[in-house]
C-alpha cells in the first residue's frame, strides 16, 4: 500500500491507497493467458506485424550522443517482492526458472519488502515460533538460499527489515544475518515498509500503531533499530523511509541513523482507484500512456529527487508500479502497461532516480497480484517451477540493451503520442534509441518514422514488443533482435533515398496524393526512414561504422 499526500488550494490531505503490496486479485479474473515471448520459427531479420494500413501521424526523432547528464544502469531495472517471498524454495535457481526470468532483465536489482514485512514475517535465527500471529518465518537458510539468486544474476540487494512488531535486537540479528550472507550485494536494509500507513485498519492484518504514531515515534524507533543493527555491523547501510510522503522523506534525512546510504520512494502511477476519468490518474489504461502520466511523474518522483538531493543521497524507487489499486488485472495486464513500464522506467531515470523496482510476487497467475512481472501459471492450490512473464516485464526487458549507457539529447517531432530516448555507449561508438509508440495500433496501424543520426552511424538492429491495440490483455508480443533488412515499409514523405550500402533502391515515387516518398531504410543523407507499428516499443542500435 502506499499513502498519497494531494497538495490543492494549500490544503494537504493524506490518502490511503491499496498498491501492489495486496494479497490477490480481487475481481476474480484470470490472467492466465500466456504471453508469446518469442515468434516460431525465429527469423533472421526484423519484421513487424501492423494491425491496420499506417495512417498515424509521421514523426522525425533526432539522436545525438550529447550528453545530457543521467545514465541508465542494471539498478534502474529492477524487481520488489513481498518479504514473505523470502520463504519461497524456489528462489533457488536449482527449484525454478526464476534465475533465467531475472536474467532476461539485465542483472536487476532486487527488493523484498512490502505490506507483508510488518504484517506477516517473523524472522528467527534460533528457532522460535512467530510471537505475534506472523504467518511467515524467515531463517538465514532462506537468506542463504537468496545468495545463490543473487549470485546468479549478479544483482544487487535490499532486505526491508520488519518494524511492524517493535524488536531491535531481531531485527539487528537479521540486518547482521543479512550482511555476512549476502556481502556486498546487499546495498541496503529499510527499517520498515511504508511506516506513514501504520494506524490504517483496512489493510491486510491491520494496523500496527495506535492513532498517536507519527513520523517522530517513527525516527525514535529507527534510531533504535540502527544504533542495535551498528553494534553488531558497523558499516551495515541504512536506507529509508520507504513513502511517498515527502515529511517522512526528511523525517528520515534528519534523524540520528548513521551511515544512511539513500532516501528511499514508493509511487504507483495510477492511484485514484474510484476514478473513471480519462485522462486522469484511475486504473484505466489509457492512463498509462497519456502525456499526463509523465507529468504526474515529473512532479512527484521530484518530490524525492528534491529531498534526496538535499540529503546528499540517491533517489531509490524501491516499490512502483503501474496502479495501486486492487484487483485491476484489466488495467495491468494490457499491452498499454508494456509500453508504460518501458517509457516510465526511462524517464524516471532521466529525472535522476538511481534505483528502481516494479513490485511483483511469486503468486498465482490467476488471483495472484495483478501487477507483478512474473508469475505462477499453476492451478489454485498449486504450484509450479516455471514463472511466466507479463506484458510490462516484456516492456522491460526491451530497456537492456541501453543498460550502461549515458542518455542524449534526443529529440521528437510530431508522431502524436510517441517518445524516444537515446544512450551512448562504448566510448561513443554504440547509441541506442528506444522510441515508445502509443499511438494506437487499432486506430492507426503506425506511424510514419524518419531517425536521425550523427555521421557515421547507421543502424545495426532492432527489437520491439507490440500488441494489436493499446488495450489488448495478455497479449503482448515480441520481435526478437536482429538486423534490419535492406527494404522496410515506410510511407511517409522525405528526400534522399535508401543507400545502396543497404540494397535498396535510391529513387523515390509518388504516393496515391502525388507528393514523392522516400524509399524505407537507411538513406544516404544518414537518416533510417521506416514504419513503425503502433502500440509498440521498438529499440534501435546504432554503430558507427
Amino acid at each position: 500500500m502506499n499513502l498519497r499526500r494531494s497538495i490543492q488550494g494549500g490544503v494537504v490531505a493524506l490518502a490511503l491507497v491499496l498498491s501492489g503490496c495486496s494479497w490477490s486479485d480481487s475481481d476474480g479474473s484470470s490472467p492466465s493467458a500466456e504471453q508469446t515471448p518469442e515468434p516460431s520459427p525465429t527469423p533472421t531479420e526484423f519484421e513487424q506485424s501492423f494491425a491496420d494500413a499506417v495512417s498515424g501521424e509521421a514523426a522525425e526523432v533526432t539522436a545525438t550522443a550529447e550528453r545530457t547528464g543521467a545514465g541508465l544502469t542494471a539498478d534502474n531495472v529492477g524487481v520488489s517482492f513481498e518479504a514473505t517471498d523470502l520463504a519461497d524454495p524456489r528462489l533457488d535457481p536449482a527449484q525454478s526458472n526464476l534465475d533465467e526470468q531475472l536474467n532476461s532483465l539485465g542483472s536487476p536489482a532486487l527488493r523484498f519488502g512490502g505490506n507483508a514485512l510488518d504484517r506477516r514475517t517473523f524472522w528467527t535465527s534460533k528457532g522460535e515460533k512467530p510471537k505475534h500471529g506472523e504467518k511467515v518465518t524467515i531463517t538465514p537458510d532462506d537468506l542463504k538460499r537468496l545468495k545463490k539468486l543473487v549470485d546468479a544474476t549478479g544483482s544487487s540487494v535490499t532486505i526491508g527489515i520488519p518494524l511492524g512488531t517493535y524488536d531491535p535486537g531481531r531485527g539487528a540479528d537479521m540486518a547482521a544475518h543479512a550482511v555476512d550472507i549476502l556481502g556486498d550485494s546487499l546495498v541496503g536494509l529499510a527499517i520498515g515498509n511504508e511506516p506513514n500507513g501504520y494506524t490504517v485498519d483496512d489493510v491486510p492484518s491491520g494496523a500496527v500503531r495506535g492513532k498517536g504514531w507519527n513520523k517522530d515515534k517513527y525516527v525514535d524507533q529507527l534510531e533504535a533499530y540502527a544504533k542495535a543493527i551498528h553494534a553488531k555491523r558497523p558499516e551495515a547501510p541504512i536506507i529509508g523511509p520507504d513513502v511517498y510522503d515527502g515529511a517522512w522523506m526528511d523525517a528520515f534525512a534528519d534523524s540520528g541513523a548513521k551511515h544512511k546510504a539513500a532516501i528511499s520512494q514508493h509511487w504507483y502511477q495510477l492511484y485514484e482507484c474510484d476514478s473513471t476519468q480519462v485522462p486522469g490518474r484511475g486504473p484505466q489504461a489509457a492512463n498509462l500512456i497519456d502525456p499526463m502520466a509523465k507529468q504526474a511523474a515529473k512532479k512527484n518522483l521530484g518530490i524525492g529527487k528534491d529531498k534526496a538531493d538535499a540529503a546528499g543521497l540517491p533517489l531509490w524507487l524501491e516499490e512502483t508500479g503501474p496502479t495501486s489499486c486492487p484487483g485491476t488485472n484489466d488495467t495491468s495486464l494490457t499491452n498499454a502497461s508494456a509500453l508504460w513500464a518501458a517509457d516510465y522506467t526511462m524517464y524516471a531515470a532521466t529525472l535522476g532516480v538511481e534505483r528502481m523496482a516494479m513490485h511483483s510476487m511469486l503468486g498465482a497467475c490467476s488471483g495472484g497480484a495483478p501487477m507483478s512481472l512474473i508469475c505462477d501459471p499453476a492451478d489454485h492450490g498449486d504450484r509450479s517451477n516455471e514463472f511466466q512473464v507479463r506484458p510490462n516485464m516484456l516492456g522491460l526487458r526491451l530497456l537492456v540493451p541501453s543498460l550502461g549507457g549515458h542518455f542524449t539529447r534526443t529529440d521528437v517531432a510530431g508522431g502524436g503520442n510517441m517518445s524516444a530516448y537515446t544512450v551512448v555507449k562504448n566510448d561513443g561508438r554504440t547509441l541506442v534509441t528506444t522510441v515508445i509508440n502509443a499511438n494506437d495500433a487499432a486506430s492507426v496501424g503506425g506511424n510514419p518514422l524518419t531517425l536521425s543520426m550523427p555521421s557515421g552511424f547507421a543502424v545495426d538492429s532492432a527489437s520491439q514488443v507490440y500488441g494489436a491495440s493499446n488495450d489488448v490483455k495478455s497479449a503482448t508480443q515480441v520481435v526478437p533482435v536482429n538486423p534490419l533488412p535492406a527494404d522496410v515499409p515506410f510511407s511517409g514523405e522525405g528526400t534522399g533515398g535508401a543507400s545502396e550500402s543497404a540494397g535498396a533502391s535510391a529513387s523515390s515515387s509518388p504516393d496515391a496524393s502525388g507528393s514523392p516518398q522516400a524509399e524505407g531504410g537507411m538513406g544516404d543523407d544518414g537518416k533510417l526512414r521506416i514504419d513503425l507499428a503502433g502500440s509498440s516499443v521498438t529499440v534501435l542500435v546504432m554503430r558507427k561504422g
